[in-house]
């Protein structure tokens, strides 16, 4: 009996190539916003980035959801494990040590303090690489995928529509939290509340596997839902970031809008989602088609690779232009494309998936 391999779906990959570069545009942008320990520089600087960056907010969502779409069923947990772990938590641990040194010769750690932060690995980074949290995130779904498994692949439609509504009001409590502070059992000492099981990111990959099931084809409505989730929540998320630009003094109060766990963000998430999900490449052969899908391939060693580029980057332009209207795309693309010229080369190194994911 012959198993016949399903269609590549190329759409997936023009999003994780999608949300890769929209991954380093974010990067980019934060050098014109947050000041020293976290305080907001409220700038012409600033302004820009809340109308260029807002909708990059989608860029981790997208990867959750592109990873969802993908990680069912899970058949054997060992194999499960064994793929999934290796290929994701081995170059993460790499990239640590790299970082760890990077620092230390560009002089923002002693030798010391490398090591140190070498030795802290198993417990969290290893060093402070922001970006890097992700990849915890990331684990922490797979150890919950063969779990979900048997749910996700037998839920009836309006079993999955039960869970993504309270997911989506799970997500818009930082917007109700403006009004009531405490609710549905919130308190300092009880970190559980009602909606707790239906928050986080988990509700991205049930988003994308209720996509996959029961909406894989293309309709005309996706493309018109597609377009107002995305303008609707790029609307929400952008208002509030230029609104609260001029009165917040902490960048953890001025993101509110920005965050990952949003209704805004997942509106303009499950739009982009909608939207790009069925694009066909007429010939997936050409140089194009071999590109993009090389890149896709490696978006994983790029997200983990691309801040020593980026902060280059940053160094030689910055002086060179007035506005972050050019700094922040002209950045954010070079890094961009650096960042997979140096991953594509790293991937002719023998075991370089170890590297390079």
């Amino acid at each position: 009996m012959t198993t016949v391999k399903p269609a590549r779906n190329y759409g997936l990959d023009v999003l994780r190539v999608i949300a890769c570069y929209m991954v380093i545009q974010v990067h980019s942008g934060e050098f014109y916003y947050i000041g020293p320990e976290a305080a907001v520089l409220n700038t012409a600087d600033a302004v820009w980035v809340g109308w260029l960056n807002s909708l990059c907010r989608i860029c981790v969502p997208l990867f959750v959801m592109i990873s969802g779409f993908f990680l069912f069923p899970v058949n054997d947990v060992n194999t499960f494990f064994k793929k999934r772990f290796s290929r994701v938590a081995i170059p993460f641990a790499i990239w640590c040590v790299l970082y760890a040194f990077y620092q230390y010769f560009m002089g923002a750690a002693d030798i010391k303090t490398a090591l140190i932060n070498i030795l802290d690995i198993p417990v969290n980074y290893g060093v402070e690489i922001g970006h890097l949290w992700f990849v915890y995130m990331l684990l922490g779904l797979y150890l919950f995928a063969p779990i979900l498994s048997p749910w996700i692949q037998s839920a009836s439609k309006k079993n999955m529509e039960f869970y993504l509504v309270l997911w989506a009001i799970a997500f818009s409590l930082p917007y109700i939290h403006l009004i009531f502070p405490e609710i549905w059992g919130e308190a300092f000492w009880n970190h559980t509340p009602m909606l707790y099981y239906f928050s986080g990111f988990l509700g991205y990959v049930v988003l994308a596997v209720y996509i996959k099931r029961f909406h894989s084809e293309p309709k005309a409505w996706n493309y018109t839902l597609g377009i107002a989730l995305l303008l609707l929540g790029y609307g929400i998320t952008v208002y509030g970031f230029l609104h609260r630009l001029p009165t917040e003094k902490f960048v953890m109060t001025l993101e509110l809008t920005w965050g990952f766990e949003t209704i805004n963000v997942a509106m303009m998430s499950a739009g982009a989602f909608l939207l790009i999900k069925n694009v066909k490449l007429s010939n997936p052969t050409s140089a194009f088609g071999k590109l993009l899908l090389d890149v896709s391939a490696k978006s994983y060693g790029v997200y983990l690779a691309h801040i020593m580029v980026l902060n280059f980057y940053h160094s030689l332009l910055d002086a060179h232009f007035d506005s972050a209207a050019i700094k922040v795309p002209l950045v954010a693309v070079c890094t961009f494309i650096t960042t997979y010229v140096i991953i594509k080369i790293l991937s002719y190194l023998p075991k370089s998936k170890w590297l390079v994911g």
